[in-house]
């Protein structure tokens, strides 16, 4: 992007664009119940990050537990969210930083260290959730982790690799503001 021109004044909102879709992701895993659920029919389990909801058979009630009654999941819960927060901080900060006329890039950088803070958290709580869960809590019929974990895992793998981005932004400082002359290279006949 930086070597073939990187126009700051159209390209400056592509980050905190993506950081946005970062917690568009970080709501859907949250909010979603498809952290576990039963793989085959009949499906009889279906869990989110707040409760695990079983049923007996196919046409039953769905019997609902909450995960905040267990120290994991209450942990699970807690730096999961954590590190949501920290991402929505980014974003605001980001937004601000980008909408200032003079980018500042060591905040910019500050911003990238803060995206690694949450994405600490994120992962730590992604990694808390199936161990015990899989661990404590019996298991009906065959399940798999479902698409509001990966959800979960998206937003930690955004919050790592935008992080980079981040932090390595100040690097081509140079080259972002045009204080650089161009080299050409041109051969005469």
């Amino acid at each position: 992007m930086v070597k073939y021109g990187l126009d700051y004044t159209r390209c400056r909102w592509i980050l905190p664009l993506l950081l946005g879709i970062g917690v568009i992701f970080g709501i859907i895993a949250l909010a979603g119940r498809g952290w576990l659920e039963s793989q085959t029919l009949p499906y009889v389990q279906q869990a989110s990050l707040w409760q695990n909801c079983k049923r007996p058979d196919q046409g039953g009630e769905w019997n609902c537990e909450s995960l905040m009654g267990y120290a994991w999941g209450r942990a699970a819960a807690a730096t999961y969210l954590v590190g949501f927060l920290l991402l929505v901080i980014c974003f605001a900060l980001a937004i601000i930083a980008f909408a200032i006329d003079t980018l500042r890039f060591n905040f910019i950088r500050g911003i990238g260290g803060l995206l690694f803070v949450a994405a600490v958290f994120s992962v730590m709580g992604l990694v808390i959730y199936p161990v015990k869960f899989s661990s404590e809590i019996e298991m009906t019929g065959i399940n798999m982790f479902s698409w509001a974990y990966g959800f979960g895992w998206t937003t930690a793998i955004m919050e790592i690799c935008l992080g980079f981005f981040f932090c390595c932004l100040p690097n081509y400082e140079d080259q972002i503001l045009g204080n650089v002359k161009p080299t050409y290279f041109y051969s005469s006949p």
